[in-house]
């Protein structure tokens, strides 16, 4: 295992121990950056895009599955016959200011996520520190855009949103507290504006906070990177290798071995890892990643096998966003009137 202090830190962020109890008086920079934000975007507000804007993100540090659900919006929307466009920060990129993604983007240039949304929806991503400023670019490159989504972002007051869907995981909301005394990027529950429609998300029950149930689950099949696409059930018992740079590698193994393979080894890499230094030599047998691994990973050892992640029960909640999504593209950025 290559990964001990994230972890750890993850764990005690559940709880209010001695560890955030030392860091809880911190915690009030948090507070205090947090109400200048919020004040900056009232007296500032930000300009509104020419097409329904929708943010998904979370509240809490870490992953906590925004990118999937960006994927399945996307493909969703897609399907239906409109344009739709995202916008990244691209966390780890090399390249500094808006830049497009295309046929040969680089992760180390724009970021494993935004590769990912491109390679796996084909629809424009533009990736930048500034997002506001991404939107702009994208709209002026696909004028013919019909909504746009934002993977994250939403903390980032500038960008003009008509929609937010926050993420939730296991973890609720940790112990509570702000950064660096707990996981929330922001007190929670969020302000209310009546021009903002909100959803939350979430893969279990949990206290205080009503979501709409998701499940996020592994695919039976694992593919490479030409294409060659192979059932789990395929290696049978034969012992296998995997390696995740998540934010939680560990459940991604657990669904590895509740497919029916056998893991015999796991490597945990750091969140966005760049995993040069992996070589596959390490093991006899074949390996496993994930598809946000594999981007980084194919071009060196186009032999090792992505598993897809799948989220379920989408369905009755996508029925309500796009009527919603509707009326802001009839009445853009939700003015219509009773």
């Amino acid at each position: 295992m290559r990964l001990g202090w994230q972890t750890w830190l993850v764990r005690q962020w559940q709880t209010r121990n001695w560890f955030s109890c030392t860091l809880w008086p911190l915690s009030a920079i948090t507070w205090l950056v947090v109400r200048w934000r919020q004040r900056q975007a009232v007296l500032h507000p930000p300009k509104p895009n020419n097409v329904p804007t929708v943010v998904v993100g979370n509240v809490l540090a870490g992953g906590a599955g925004k990118t999937p659900i960006v994927m399945a919006l996307a493909a969703h929307w897609k399907a239906q016959g409109l344009h739709v466009g995202v916008v990244s920060r691209g966390h780890g990129r090399s390249l500094n200011g808006v830049i497009a993604v295309h046929p040969t983007s680089q992760f180390e240039e724009v970021g494993d996520e935004p590769l990912l949304v491109w390679l796996r929806c084909q629809v424009p991503v533009f990736v930048g520190q500034d997002r506001a400023a991404c939107c702009q670019a994208l709209l002026a490159a696909h004028p013919h855009t019909q909504v746009l989504i934002s993977d994250d972002g939403m903390q980032h007051l500038g960008l003009h949103r008509d929609i937010e869907v926050c993420v939730f995981d296991e973890r609720g909301l940790g112990n509570g507290w702000l950064l660096p005394a707990g996981p929330l990027r922001e007190p929670w529950p969020r302000p209310l504006n009546p021009h903002i429609q909100r959803w939350n998300l979430s893969s279990q029950a949990l206290s205080g906070i009503e979501a709409v149930p998701v499940q996020r689950r592994l695919a039976n099949y694992a593919i490479q990177a030409n294409g060659r696409r192979q059932a789990l059930a395929a290696w049978g018992d034969q012992p296998v290798n995997a390696l995740a740079g998540i934010a939680k590698p560990e459940p991604f193994f657990d669904a590895l071995r509740r497919q029916g393979l056998n893991v015999a080894l796991a490597q945990a890499w750091p969140d966005h890892d760049p995993l040069k230094s992996f070589e596959p030599q390490e093991a006899p047998g074949d390996w496993f990643c994930t598809e946000k691994d594999a981007v980084k990973l194919w071009p060196r050892h186009p032999q090792i096998w992505a598993v897809p992640l799948e989220v379920l029960g989408l369905d009755a909640w996508m029925q309500d966003l796009d009527r919603v999504l509707t009326q802001r593209i009839s009445f853009p950025h939700g003015h219509q009137t009773a």
